[in-house]
């Protein structure tokens, strides 16, 4: 009886959506994630596309409003908005919620590729008043370089990896919902940072109230990996940064980072090298191996130490403590330092 109830719930539960996404000179993504919008299942009366250009220097503009005016005759709202006076895209997420209208927001970035059930599967759990915050799914778009294959190995963008994490779980923007209630209640992404917004706002919502956050499996997007050594470990570099702002918000510490050291990380190159180099390089000869088991764990040794390395002369801005309000009275709000976050 409970599972028959709950399915009518969630087939009559049609609340008005409003998509938005971040773009900083997305040019070369932009006509696939247009796309994706056209082809979405949910309802496309009750649901509205924000495509929010973050100070673009190429063609992003142009691109969304021509998209603009051609949806229209395709009965689909799709909006170009701007933000040019913060370099964030939280700042450019925070400037498509307040244009927005709907009762749930859900964000996705430029270079995600949204499947065609994706709305619909990623605002089913909102049916439960009790649901605040729903993670979507993020798989990898097929790749071709060693890089690409190695992020895909070790499944960098899991939505369980933050979902599970071990202060507090969060879900990514790069497929997330929110519930716009919960947005007025504790206020929109802190606009002065540059990573970290996702599980901030996450954890915000749940330090303020006793929601539920739920995953929604079914809701998928497919994010494109780095190709290149560079871009992976810029990527890296960016964790550690987006953790060291978290610690000092939230004074928390990621354990395994104290006993890292660099006697550690020799060793650790001098096992690969005497052991497990000659061993799988022989492997790779005679194709019991493939070059990614070879390099498999340099690759890690070189990430760990990015990201370690940036965080450890990462210091929180000053800005970054503000949080900007959707009600134009309270406007932006310096927040207390000393935040004390229970784990729901």
């Amino acid at each position: 009886m409970i599972s028959n109830q709950t399915s009518t719930v969630e087939q009559t539960f049609l609340p008005k959506v409003s998509v938005i996404i971040p773009v900083f000179n997305g040019e070369r993504d932009l006509p696939e994630l247009i796309d994706c919008l056209y082809k979405q299942s949910y309802p496309q009366e009750l649901v509205e596309y924000l495509l929010v250009d973050n100070n673009s220097s190429d063609r992003t503009a142009q691109i969304v409003q021509a998209a603009a005016k051609e949806a229209v005759s395709k009965r689909i709202s799709i909006h170009y908005l701007s933000e040019n006076k913060i370099q964030s895209s939280y700042a450019a997420r925070n400037a498509g919620i307040r244009f927005s209208s709907g009762e749930i927001i859900c964000f996705t970035d430029v270079d995600c590729r949204p499947e065609a059930d994706w709305v619909a599967a990623l605002i089913k759990p909102f049916a439960e008043s009790c649901v605040m915050v729903v993670g979507g799914a993020i798989a990898a778009l097929s790749g071709i370089t060693l890089m690409e294959k190695y992020a895909e190995r070790k499944n960098l963008l899991s939505h369980k990896a933050s979902l599970s994490h071990y202060f507090c779980p969060y879900g990514q923007t790069a497929n997330l919902a929110v519930r716009r209630q919960a947005l007025e209640k504790v206020g929109l992404f802190r606009p002065y940072l540059t990573t970290g917004g996702d599980a901030d706002i996450c954890w915000r919502i749940q330090q303020k109230s006793s929601c539920t956050i739920r995953c929604a499996e079914k809701a998928v997007v497919r994010h494109r990996h780095r190709k290149t050594l560079r871009g992976l470990l810029k990527q890296w570099k960016r964790y550690g940064k987006s953790h060291q702002y978290l610690s000092q918000l939230y004074q928390i510490e990621r354990k395994n980072d104290a006993f890292w050291n660099r006697k550690q990380y020799f060793l650790c190159w001098r096992d690969w090298l005497l052991h497990q180099f000659p061993r799988l390089s022989i492997r790779v000869i005679f194709r019991k191996a493939t070059l990614l088991d070879l390099l498999t764990r340099p690759i890690d040794l070189l990430t760990i130490q990015a990201r370690i390395s940036e965080k450890r002369k990462t210091k929180l801005p000053e800005q970054a403590y503000q949080i900007e309000w959707l009600s134009q009275s309270q406007n932006k709000l310096e927040v207390n330092k000393d935040i004390s976050l229970k784990v729901p």
